[in-house]
């Protein structure tokens, strides 16, 4: 089934992230969808992790279909930012220098508040809470040991409850520029989920309220809390590697 476009900025499975959006049942899936589905979707369950290379080949054999949909599929993930594509030598998964990974937080941490405020306004003006809190509430059960396949899962519905009670078309169009798979797929610092849980509560609570401010706010605060483990990440890399 075809995934509607608002999601790769999701994937943090991870994104996503995946990450994706629920397949709408009535849309067919091309062969081209499976590939570009199935390797968003890869990234975010490390089956595909950056740097890696994109064999035509063999991803036409994985996936079943024809190499000419392999390549339609590789273009399209190369507009979106998650594939650089090589002449006369393939493609592979994008790989983020800690400058690129830095610039890619800056413009999520505005554009997750944008997303929190959007929400916020929405419910203040009448919008139903019961999506974002239902979300809310299976993002917690999957906390509860649930694992990582399954928190991830739980906290892509909890984005699209974010965006579907925004109403926002611009949040719908630019949300899924932002490389947030190559980050989270190239950085999984430990503590990631536990900032994620609390992060979400407060972003949500502040939503549920109709506080357009405090949600803003909140959802900023999120990506620097991310933001802060992933610096940590990279500077002990670094230390590591001058070892």
């Amino acid at each position: 089934m075809r995934c509607a476009n608002v999601g790769t900025f999701f994937l943090a499975c991870p994104m996503p992230s995946n990450t994706l959006p629920e397949p709408a049942a009535d849309v067919p899936e091309s062969a081209a969808d499976t590939v570009f589905h199935g390797i968003v979707q890869g990234l975010a369950q490390q089956r595909f992790v950056p740097g890696q290379r994109l064999v035509e080949v063999d991803l036409a054999a994985q996936f079943g279909v024809s190499r000419a949909s392999v390549r339609e599929a590789l273009q399209r993930l190369a507009a979106e930012g998650l594939v650089d594509l090589f002449r006369n030598k393939g493609a592979a998964i994008r790989t983020l220098s800690a400058r690129e990974t830095l610039e890619v937080l800056d413009v999520a941490e505005r554009m997750t508040g944008l997303l929190a405020r959007s929400a916020a306004r929405a419910v203040a003006a009448g919008a139903p809470r019961a999506p974002i809190e239902d979300a809310l509430a299976r993002l917690h059960e999957a906390d509860r040991g649930q694992g990582q396949e399954t928190f991830a899962s739980a906290r892509r519905a909890l984005y699209r409850a974010l965006l579907a009670t925004s109403g926002s078309r611009e949040l719908r169009r630019l949300l899924p520029t932002i490389h947030m798979p190559i980050v989270y797929a190239q950085h999984r610092p430990a503590a990631l989920q536990r900032i994620r849980m609390r992060d979400y509560r407060a972003m949500c609570e502040a939503v549920l309220q109709g506080d357009e401010d405090a949600a803003d706010a909140a959802g900023m605060q999120h990506v620097r809390n991310v933001r802060e483990a992933i610096e940590a990440a990279i500077a002990s890399d670094l230390g590591q590697a001058r070892r």
